[in-house]
């Protein structure tokens, strides 16, 4: 399921023109291919970079548009003006534009050499023609990410790097299927949605699989596979319980559940404890281990939050943290140390544990089922964000909140699920009302890599709202800023 991030090629284009002669266009190819030659070494570059063309003139710029529209590999389109570039000339082709686009302001030395003369000032002349070339996209109205700073410096780079992912996250959208086993749980009201224009929208194919077939799927899978997965979850976690039986039942689910995501080409799933019809526990650690292996999950049915998961832990991919499937559960209020604790029933992804995972298995008390085997542990601390995307009739809105994941401040041994316990920012009462206020739902994706920034660059290039609480949030603000926005959203 998973693509390496070196597949996803972003095109690089330095601006110039034929004023400047074949001397001064040599040197700024010879420029632009090292440039990209000492991005690709870059830690902080997911994706391949790709030196492109010095384009010169409107029909150059339009066919290469064009396509990079219709390259399946081309993730993304980086510009950079070396010289001038007049910007009339930009204009057909970034009408046709249809892949995410980042204008860096860069130059390709670092300083003004002490011997300078016209010559040197006719080749590097960014500061010249990234101005006209930042006029263009502005008068288009282009969405775009705008880079500033030397080109060498780690801070550019991990920019650049960042605005990768969130393009490789645009990319994984638009291609996107999420399975629903079953329908949503009854009579709640933020995991339904418009389906349709979260594809119109997103790209997002959300369509139903019957629980009955999922159950002739786990019919088919056979003892010895069955053995071989538990084998597997035998050198991956502890085992916590004597009811291997249990067990299982859950290794069955996974594979059954697997096979029909990928007969059907989908990356996400969802499921609801009320529709288990033919099945003898709600899939538990089989959910885990999904999301695990990088599949998207949401609970109740919740087919945009799996959707979100999904297209997260593949932004995030190769990041050392964890992302996973979350959701607001209590409190903890003592004053002046707010925190919140967060977990699910049973589907709260392994890589976000501290420690190694153990199986165990509890009643559910809800679902009228068997008691299902999940893995229980205790996230990790850390720099998190949180990530809701909800459907506010006629536009989406992503909403992220920062928080900082804490050891969690006392054991909870008759507590029979992983979970996570954070602070909020500014604090949780704030961030609470703030969360509350945006129509943040219960369900959100938790993330020890995905920053703000990220989100927000891939909310832009899908044309979604995008509204970020942290440390300086206050309601007066948020207030304001919503009401703003609501207006400019029905303008549209």
């Amino acid at each position: 399921m998973k693509k390496n991030l070196k597949e996803n090629q972003f095109w690089f284009v330095a601006g110039s023109q034929n004023m400047y002669g074949p001397e001064v266009l040599v040197a700024v190819s010879e420029h632009a291919a090292e440039m990209v030659e000492v991005l690709n070494k870059a830690p902080s570059i997911p994706g391949e970079v790709i030196y492109k063309a010095t384009a010169k003139t409107n029909e150059e710029i339009k066919d290469l548009i064009k396509e990079a529209n219709y390259e399946d590999r081309c993730t993304g389109v980086i510009v950079w003006m070396h010289t001038f570039s007049p910007s009339k000339m930009w204009i057909n082709g970034l009408a046709l534009l249809q892949k995410p686009y980042l204008h860096l302001h860069t130059q390709y030395n670092r300083n003004i050499p002490g011997g300078i003369d016209m010559d040197f000032m006719n080749l590097n002349q960014a500061a010249h023609g990234d101005r006209e070339h930042g006029f263009i996209t502005a008068r288009l109205r282009l969405p775009r990410k705008i880079v500033v700073g030397y080109w060498q410096d780690d801070a550019v780079q991990e920019k650049i790097g960042s605005w990768m992912r969130s393009a490789i996250g645009a990319s994984v959208s638009r291609n996107l299927k999420v399975v629903r086993f079953g329908d949503n749980m009854r009579h709640v009201a933020v995991t339904e949605g418009d389906k349709v224009e979260a594809q119109i929208k997103l790209g997002w194919q959300v369509n139903t699989q019957a629980v009955g077939a999922l159950v002739s799927e786990m019919d088919a899978v056979t003892d010895t596979e069955i053995d071989a997965l538990m084998d597997e979850y035998r050198e991956n976690y502890s085992f916590a319980t004597d009811d291997t039986s249990a067990v299982r039942i859950q290794a069955r689910e996974e594979i059954a559940i697997r096979r029909v995501l990928e007969r059907e080409g989908a990356s996400a799933f969802t499921n609801t404890f009320e529709d288990l019809t033919g099945m003898k526990q709600l899939p538990g650690l089989a959910s885990q281990r999904l999301l695990e292996q990088g599949y998207g999950y949401g609970g109740e049915g919740d087919w945009k939050v799996s959707a979100m998961t999904h297209i997260i832990k593949e932004m995030t991919q190769g990041m050392p943290g964890g992302t996973g499937f979350m959701e607001d559960y209590t409190y903890d209020l003592e004053p002046g140390n707010e925190m919140s604790l967060g977990a699910h029933m049973l589907e709260v992804c392994p890589t976000l544990a501290a420690d190694k995972p153990r199986i165990e298995v509890h009643p559910l008390g809800i679902g009228g089922k068997e008691p299902p085997a999940r893995l229980v542990f205790e996230g990790k601390a850390g720099k998190a964000i949180l990530a809701s995307i909800i459907d506010m009739g006629g536009r989406l809105r992503l909403i992220v909140h920062d928080v900082e994941a804490v050891k969690p401040i006392f054991e909870m041994p008759d507590l029979p699920v992983a979970r996570v316990m954070w602070k909020a920012t500014p604090d949780l009462l704030t961030g609470s009302h703030a969360w509350i206020l945006c129509g943040g739902a219960h369900h959100a994706v938790f993330s020890y890599d995905a920053t703000a920034e990220m989100l927000e660059d891939w909310a832009e290039i899908m044309d979604v709202e995008f509204v970020h609480i942290h440390k300086d949030t206050t309601i007066e603000g948020l207030k304001q800023q919503l009401f703003l926005s609501d207006i400019a959203w029905k303008l549209r």
